[in-house]
């Protein structure tokens, strides 16, 4: 393995050393000065001169040939992976070497040909990639340094190298700056020009009413609008386009005309713009024409016109009017249904047949059938990739279990069928007539639509807002989906949406019932039409029962882990919990400590108070243990009127405090009975990690023998393992 990567290395290295060896050669004075008019150059000089054309020809043809290793090569092996730099090192070095031999036999430092190296640095800057466009620069100021070093008079000979390393750098700067300028200009001409076509066929897709065909005003995809009509229109503006074009040849050519122009009218109805043509002239007019001469008639009476001789200025569509004069002309509308789209005009110097009008006419149908033709196929487009978001959102609530994954689920489903600037979910508690803001989502990268901080956890009674009156009604409202619709508040009268232009409330109703409502608003206007509130309608309801099914679930899984008398979390799974902590703290090298709890004469309490004062003295105690633990420790049931309490990052005289306080609020409890207020007092066991013991069981074990201590040794007291250990050596002596 290794004779392989040093073979690999030889082979990838080896043309680059050949060519830094050719310029150490000229460095080191193998190349002199030639004077053929004085003597032929000598065999070395011949020798050195042919080494070093031979590694500039072999470099040249490796870099014209050379095939890069694959990706995969290159991240198996180090030398493949620099490869395709050394090539233009070796191409680099055997280029200078080859300009510092010029040098060499014509005159050395001192050369008239000296700016042959400034090119060469040019050459390596504009084609070769970093190490070899370095090389151009480094290679050059070494040989020069090298012949200084060996020169007679170093001194004499180190300001012009000094020059010409300034001006070395210099060149390069300034090559690359201007490189760099010109690639930025060229790229700019490429933005302004990319912009202009896409403008274009933005517009042409307008005019052909493909987008509104293909998206309607109402549809949203999750991507952004530009991107959609984009998509969506290019294709169908390119088909159009190529047909209005075969349908004007094939017309110019049947009649004979001179020129077939289409005009298409704008949406204010009164101007028309030239859409497409074809013409032996080339005097057309390529900006918007007026609705006069011929092509106004048409659009004023919708009626094709006929004229054997255009007076001049009839013909708007020549930029000069005089071409027109005397022409013969037909103009036709273009219709579809009963609206007017454009004009159709053909016009040439004779007269045209009786049958050309009839032409003219079919020829305008056929242009109508070609956008329908894609409109028709743009809106199917369209069903398809709603109706696609449409199951990419029901599959997504399909995977939702808990209330939270199901509410912030139900947003992404509502974002898959239509863009929304903000979005919420109220959950309805009908014994309490209560309406809750369950969950916020608002759009991202955007100025928030509401005060989502403000918003979230709202709670408000049934009132006269959107909200109450859908979970009321179970029906969405605004009818049409626009606030102006409306004046009651969604909610109450501080949430505000001044800005929305777009409001729909949807109600959740599983099982014939409400169980809360979904808002979703937008700045922009008509984001909910009709049948983005149909399929939404079928999102809510979906979310509904996927809502409640969550709840359900959250329900069992807190009956599993909780205890049901106290909300204390249960024995099993206070078991795994507390493996968990000591698991982490043994790996970080914490303390930890369990607080075994036992409340005074429980038994005495049931016996005379009877067993529902009893489940309220455990209620009222597991509700001092909440209080006073941190939200990081775990409190918990153990079993019958014993508490456990884990503290996680605490000390034996740190937990004995905690407990010390526990029993203080435990003792200042009183429970109103028919026999008159109940106090009770609490006993309580401390073991610590990693002091006490190291494992579970053991802490366990250890805890209950200070509790039991404390049991007997006059109760309503903390003690801790060590005092308990004191306490028996204390005995046994």
């Amino acid at each position: 393995m290794r004779f392989r990567a040093i073979r690999r290395a030889a082979v990838v290295m080896s043309p680059a050393m050949l060519a830094l060896g050719a310029c150490a050669l000229v460095g080191a004075g193998g190349v002199g000065p030639v004077h053929l008019h004085a003597a032929p150059p000598s065999a070395l000089d011949m020798l050195a001169l042919t080494a070093i054309a031979a590694v500039l020809v072999a470099a040249i043809l490796r870099r014209l040939h050379y095939q890069a290793p694959s990706a995969r090569a290159q991240r198996v092996s180090f030398w493949l992976s620099v490869a395709p730099g050394l090539v233009d090192v070796e191409l680099a070095l055997a280029v200078t070497a080859g300009g510092y031999a010029v040098l060499a036999v014509s005159g050395g430092v001192l050369s008239p040909v000296h700016p042959l190296i400034y090119g060469i640095a040019a050459f390596g800057l504009t084609l070769l990639s970093s190490p070899g466009a370095a090389m151009t620069l480094i290679a050059p100021i070494a040989i020069e340094a090298a012949w200084v070093a060996r020169s007679d008079d170093p001194r004499a000979l180190a300001v012009p190298v000094a020059l010409h390393a300034v001006f070395l750098v210099a060149a390069a700067a300034a090559h690359h700056l201007f490189l760099r300028g010109l690639v930025a200009s060229h790229r700019r001409r490429r933005a302004v020009r990319l912009e202009r076509e896409v403008r274009a066929m933005t517009e042409a897709a307008r005019d052909y009413r493909l987008i509104s065909a293909a998206l309607g005003p109402a549809s949203r995809a999750p991507r952004s609008r530009e991107d959609e009509e984009r998509l969506l229109a290019a294709g169908g503006v390119s088909l159009v386009g190529d047909a209005c074009a075969w349908v004007l040849t094939t017309v110019k050519r049947s009649l004979g005309a001179r020129t077939v122009a289409l005009a298409w009218l704008d949406d204010d109805g009164e101007r028309l713009k030239l859409k497409d043509m074809v013409s032996d002239r080339e005097q057309l007019v390529q900006t918007r024409l007026p609705a006069a001469g011929v092509l106004g008639a048409v659009v004023r009476d919708r009626a094709p016109v006929v004229l054997a001789a255009a007076k001049s200025g009839q013909l708007p569509y020549y930029d000069d009017p005089g071409i027109g004069a005397g022409a013969a002309a037909i103009a036709v509308p273009v219709l579809e249904g009963p609206h007017l789209r454009g004009v159709l005009c053909a016009d040439r110097p004779t007269p045209f047949a009786d049958d050309a009008r009839e032409l003219l006419v079919d020829a305008a149908a056929q242009l109508v059938r070609a956008v329908q033709a894609e409109q028709v196929f743009r809106a199917v487009e369209r069903a398809k990739y709603e109706h696609e978001r449409f199951f990419q959102a029901t599959a997504l609530l399909g995977r939702a279990l808990t209330p939270e994954q199901v509410m912030e689920t139900a947003f992404d489903a509502a974002a898959a069928i239509v863009e929304c600037d903000a979005a919420a979910i109220t959950l309805y508690d009908r014994d309490k007539s209560r309406h809750r803001v369950a969950a916020v989502r608002l759009r991202p990268g955007t100025e928030p639509l509401l005060d989502a901080a403000a918003l979230a956890g709202l709670e408000f009674k049934d009132n006269a807002g959107l909200a109450a009156m859908v979970v009321k009604n179970r029906h969405y409202l605004p009818a049409g989906g626009e606030p102006r619709e409306v004046t009651a508040p969604i909610y109450t009268k501080r949430v505000k949406l001044d800005e929305a232009r777009s409001l729909l409330v949807l109600p959740l109703v599983a099982a014939d019932e409400a169980i809360g409502t979904l808002m979703l608003a937008a700045r922009a206007e008509k984001r909910f039409g009709a049948d983005v509130r149909e399929m939404l309608g079928v999102i809510a309801t979906q979310v509904a029962v996927s809502l409640q099914n969550g709840l359900l679930y959250k329900r069992m899984e807190t009956m599993a882990t909780t205890d049901g008398l106290t909300g204390l979390t249960n024995h099993r799974t206070f078991q795994d919990r507390f493996a968990q902590l000591l698991d982490r703290a043994e790996r970080h090298g914490h303390h930890a400590a369990l607080l075994l709890c036992d409340v005074d004469f429980f038994k005495k309490v049931n016996d005379n108070y009877g067993h529902p004062v009893g489940d309220e003295v455990l209620r009222r105690v597991a509700r001092v243990l909440e209080q006073v633990a941190r939200k990081i420790d775990i409190t918990a049931r153990y079993g019958g009127e014993e508490f456990a309490v884990v503290l996680e990052s605490s000390t034996a005289e740190q937990a004995r405090q905690v407990g010390d306080r526990l029993r203080q609020e435990v003792g200042k409890l009183v429970v109103e009975t028919e026999k008159g207020p109940l106090r009770v007092t609490m006993s309580i066991g401390v073991a610590s990690f990693p002091d006490d013991a190291k494992d579970r069981a053991t802490l366990i074990e250890r805890a209950d023998h200070a509790l039991y201590h404390a049991k007997h040794s006059g109760r309503n007291q903390v003690v801790t393992y060590a005092q308990f250990t004191a306490a028996r050596a204390k005995k046994a002596s």
